[in-house]
């Protein structure tokens, strides 16, 4: 994902020994530790409808560099996850693979790359890879609580059935209420009634045997306004929030704010208004999701991931074998069949990752001690933050 003040990448396949991540631009001072990263590990591991390698797996990132004593130093963080299934192929012929599947990597994969093998594209394109998203997305969280800033999720739709929640709320403390009662399903829907009905939509799908899609709603709480840009279009905030969403595996669409449902609405009724209440300025609706022009106004930052069924079906699908030109079905590769529970943690780090980068890029300083005092130091919504001068002037080129 792009991004400005931190660098990130991954390596490694799904079956292969292990995952491999590195993020760079992590302030020094910062407490650390491998705890932390598992505690999002194992909620990635949660979920009605995870299918068998969830059972294989038990997920632990190891800090190989970037931490010494429990806080970072300011060097690039590496990580390692093991993949224990890696001992079940780590010996054996691979099967050919030809018969590229619907929805997937494997015959763009082959297009691009020109591997003779279509393995070669799922293992790099897999899901799997999200685990170490959410390992070093653990590692921004941890700086952003530093200073108060909260990510959570939850689940709003699942196939046909979906929760309506409305407009998203200005008060944080709807949010906080939501992710605590999200934890506590295991389809991630805040609403008990809903999630009953998600779950059995879920458990109809695996009798059918095929998979399901949803949505998944996120929110970031305490953000300070000023964050992004509007001045270049790879600064704003919207934009590489929406990037960095829809970078995630089997996201086709990502809403911020209203979303869509603003089209449907005139001016008057689509934005938030600004009220004055003493020396603070206030909005009494949150429609634009906490984003106005690419940046933070300081109000909850709200994101909905549209998910797709995933595209591994026990059901076979109709394809192409691309070594004899012939008509085949596809063959099943162990997978999930319902992941939007299990992607709430998931979108729940790409938002972590691209708050910390942006926030990194707002205050600068190499160490935790620079930093912290320098978020006090920003400009807020207020009235003696803001002096206007009331006067006219003149753009003056070319003078």
């Amino acid at each position: 994902m792009t991004t400005t003040r931190l660098r990130l990448l991954t390596a490694g396949e799904s079956h292969g020994p292990s995952l491999t991540g590195i993020l760079e631009g992590m302030p020094a001072g910062l407490p650390l530790d491998e705890a932390a990263i598992a505690r999002d590990l194992a909620r990635r591991q949660r979920g009605f409808g995870k299918g068998g390698r969830m059972a294989l797996e038990q997920d632990r990132a190891r800090i190989t560099a970037g931490v010494m004593n429990g806080r970072t130093t300011g060097g690039p963080i590496a990580l390692v996850i093991d993949n224990r299934d890696h001992a079940n192929w780590a010996d054996k012929d691979v099967p050919p693979m030809t018969a590229p599947r619907p929805g997937h990597a494997d015959l763009t994969g082959a297009v691009k790359f020109g591997h003779r093998d279509l393995r070669l594209s799922l293992e790099r394109a897999s899901a799997r890879e999200t685990a170490m998203r959410v390992a070093l997305g653990a590692c921004c969280r941890a700086l952003l609580g530093e200073f108060g800033i909260t990510v959570g999720g939850y689940v709003t739709a699942i196939g046909d059935v979906a929760l309506d929640l409305g407009e998203p709320s200005p008060d944080a403390a709807v949010y906080e209420e939501r992710f605590a009662a999200a934890e506590a399903s295991d389809v991630r829907c805040p609403e008990a009634a809903f999630a009953a009905r998600m779950h059995d939509a879920i458990a109809a799908t695996v009798a059918a045997r095929d998979t399901l899609g949803g949505v998944v709603e996120a929110a970031v709480l305490h953000a300070p306004p000023g964050l992004g840009s509007f001045a270049q279009l790879d600064r704003k905030l919207d934009s590489r929030i929406a990037a960095a969403v829809m970078g995630l595996p089997a996201v086709k669409g990502v809403e911020l704010g209203l979303g869509f449902a603003s089209t449907t609405r005139r001016g008057t009724q689509a934005h938030d208004a600004i009220v004055a209440d003493g020396d603070e300025l206030v909005r009494p609706t949150n429609r634009a999701g906490g984003l106005e022009g690419g940046v933070s106004n300081g109000l909850p930052i709200v994101v909905r991931a549209a998910l797709k069924p995933i595209a591994t079906t026990l059901t076979p699908q109709p394809t192409v074998d691309l070594a004899t030109g012939a008509a085949a079905p596809t063959k099943y590769e162990r997978s999930d069949f319902c992941q939007v529970p299990r992607a709430v943690p998931i979108v729940e780090a790409a938002l972590a990752i691209a708050l910390c980068d942006a926030l990194l890029e707002k205050l600068g300083g190499d160490s935790l001690e620079e930093i912290r005092p320098r978020l006090f130091a920003l400009r807020q919504m207020r009235l003696s933050h803001l002096p206007m001068d009331g006067a006219p002037w003149r753009f003056g080129y070319g003078s």
